[in-house]
C-alpha cells in the first residue's frame, strides 16, 4: 500500500473511532444468497448514504453535548434525541463470495471463527477456550457480514432496519442476501445506563488515537495510540494491505451471557474478610471488595490502583494509573482491566508493547434485568426470554496482539507473551 493521504473521518466508519449514538443496537448477520454475488454489490450502493461515518457520529455527539449544556444553564431537562446509525462489516467468507480474494494480511482473520474457539486449534495452538456446544448453531454456519442498526427509539431501529432489509430484497423474490440471525441489545435503565448485568461501569480506559479527537484522554505520560493501532493501512499498522482497506478495522463479535445470580452469590460466600481497615459507613462489604479485586474496579468504574479500600466515584473516569510492575498489592495481577490492558506490566518487552495490544471497545448489554424470583433463588432462569449477557464488539487493526492477545491471556492464565469468537473486517 502507498503512502496513504491524510486521515480523512468521512472515510471511517462512525463506531470504530467515535462510536454510534444509541440505546439500542441490532446485529443483522446475513448470508449473501449463492448466484447473487453482482446483484448483492447494486444492492450495497443504495445503502452507501445510511452509512454513518465518524464524522457524522461526532457531530450526533456534539449536539447533545451542546444541548445538555444549554438545557442545563436554562434549568431545563434534556431531552432525547432521536437518531439512528448505520455500520457494516464483512468477513473473509462475505469476501470471498463477492470474489474478492485479496490477502487482507490477518491469519485470525482468513482462518475465521471457528478455527480459533475451541480450546485448542487444529494446529495445536492455544484456542479461545470456548466449549463449541453452547455456541448457538447459527454461528456455525457460513456468515458473510453483520449489519449494525442503532437508534435511541425501539420505532426508529425497527424502521431503518425494516428499510435495510427492502433495500436487499430480504424474503422475497430478487433477495440478495438472507437473515442468519438477528441480535438486539439495549442500554440499562435508570442508573445502570453504561453499567454491564454484573453490575460494572462498563467501557471505560479506552485508547486516545493519534490526531482524533473522541473526547479520549491518554494516561499521564502515555501518547495517544498511533492510527494504525485500530487502522488498517495508517502509522504502526506494518503488514501489507490491499489499497481498498485503507481506514478499515477487524471487528471481533461475542456473545456473553452472564449468570448474575451466580456472581452474586459467589461474591457473597467468598466475601472478603478481616478487610485491613476498621469499619466504618459506606464502606464496601467483603462482598463488593472481593467484587471490585476481581475487576479491577469498583461498580462505579473507579479503578482500585487508585483507590483499593472505597469506592470514589469521582475517579471512575480517571486514567492516572499504571500499575507497579512488582506488586499486586493494590490491584491483583489476575484483575480482569489488569490482564486485558496490562500498562506498565508489560514494559519491560519494549516500547510499544502496550500500545500494539490496545482495542476500541463498542459493547452493549442485552436482556432485561434480574428478576426478584431469580433473586430469591440466586439462581438464573432457564427462560431463554430472560437470558442477559453483553454483546461484546472491539476494534482493532491486528487481531493477534489485540483481541485475541487479551482473550487467551485473561481466560488462560499464561505467560505475558503472545497472549475470534466472529472476526469482521469494516471498511
Amino acid at each position: 500500500m502507498a503512502t496513504p493521504s491524510p486521515l480523512d473521518l468521512n472515510n471511517v466508519q462512525g463506531d470504530i473511532l467515535e462510536g454510534l449514538g444509541k440505546k439500542n443496537e441490532n446485529f443483522f448477520f446475513f448470508r449473501i444468497i449463492a448466484g447473487q454475488a453482482s446483484s448483492f454489490r447494486d444492492h450495497l450502493r443504495s445503502i452507501i448514504p445510511l452509512i454513518t461515518t465518524t464524522t457524522e457520529a461526532k457531530a450526533f455527539h456534539q449536539t447533545i453535548s451542546d444541548g445538555k449544556k444549554e438545557a442545563n444553564k436554562n434549568g431545563k431537562p434534556f431531552p432525547l434525541i432521536e437518531n439512528s446509525a448505520v455500520n457494516i462489516a464483512f468477513s473473509q467468507k462475505g469476501l470471498q463470495a463477492l470474489g474478492i480474494t485479496d490477502d487482507i494480511g490477518d491469519v485470525g482473520f482468513k482462518d475465521g471463527m471457528l478455527n480459533d474457539a475451541s480450546v485448542t486449534n487444529a494446529d495445536g495452538s492455544p484456542g479461545l477456550g470456548d466449549d463449541l456446544t453452547d455456541w448457538d448453531a447459527k454461528f456455525k454456519t457460513d456468515i458473510h457480514g453483520v449489519i449494525a442498526v442503532c437508534a435511541n427509539s425501539k420505532l426508529v431501529l425497527q424502521v431503518t432496519l425494516e428499510k435495510i432489509k427492502g433495500i436487499f430484497q430480504v424474503g422475497r423474490k430478487g433477495a440478495t442476501l438472507e437473515e442468519v440471525i438477528l441480535l438486539a441489545g439495549h442500554t440499562r435503565p435508570g442508573a445502570e445506563d453504561g453499567h454491564e448485568h454484573f453490575g460494572f461501569n462498563d467501557g471505560l480506559s479506552q485508547p486516545a488515537v493519534k490526531d482524533v479527537d473522541a473526547g479520549v484522554i491518554s494516561e499521564p505520560g502515555v501518547s495517544p495510540v498511533r492510527q494504525g493501532i485500530i487502522l488498517l493501512g495508517r502509522e504502526g499498522d506494518s503488514v501489507a494491505r490491499p489499497s481498498w482497506a485503507l481506514d478499515g478495522s477487524f471487528l471481533v463479535f461475542r456473545y456473553l451471557k452472564q449468570l448474575v445470580p451466580e456472581f452474586d452469590a459467589f461474591l457473597q460466600a467468598n466475601a472478603l474478610k478481616d478487610v485491613p481497615f476498621p469499619p466504618a459507613p459506606g464502606d464496601p462489604t467483603g462482598a463488593e471488595l472481593l467484587g471490585a479485586r476481581m475487576m479491577g474496579r469498583w461498580k462505579s468504574g473507579a479503578p482500585i490502583d487508585l483507590t483499593p479500600l472505597r469506592d470514589d466515584p469521582a475517579l471512575a473516569h480517571s486514567q492516572d494509573f499504571r500499575f507497579d510492575p512488582n506488586s499486586q498489592e493494590r490491584c491483583p495481577f489476575a484483575a480482569h482491566i489488569r490482564k486485558t490492558n496490562p500498562r506498565a506490566d508489560l514494559d519491560f518487552v519494549g516500547p510499544n508493547a502496550t500500545e500494539i495490544r490496545r482495542i476500541i471497545r463498542r459493547g452493549i448489554a442485552f436482556g432485561p434485568e434480574v428478576t426478584q424470583q431469580e433473586k430469591k433463588e440466586m439462581r438464573s432462569s432457564s427462560d431463554e426470554k430472560l437470558e442477559r449477557g453483553l454483546l461484546f464488539v472491539c476494534y482493532q487493526a491486528n487481531l493477534s496482539q489485540g483481541f485475541q492477545f487479551m482473550q487467551k491471556s485473561e481466560f488462560q492464565v499464561t505467560a505475558i507473551l503472545i497472549a475470534a469468537e466472529y472476526e469482521l473486517l469494516t471498511d
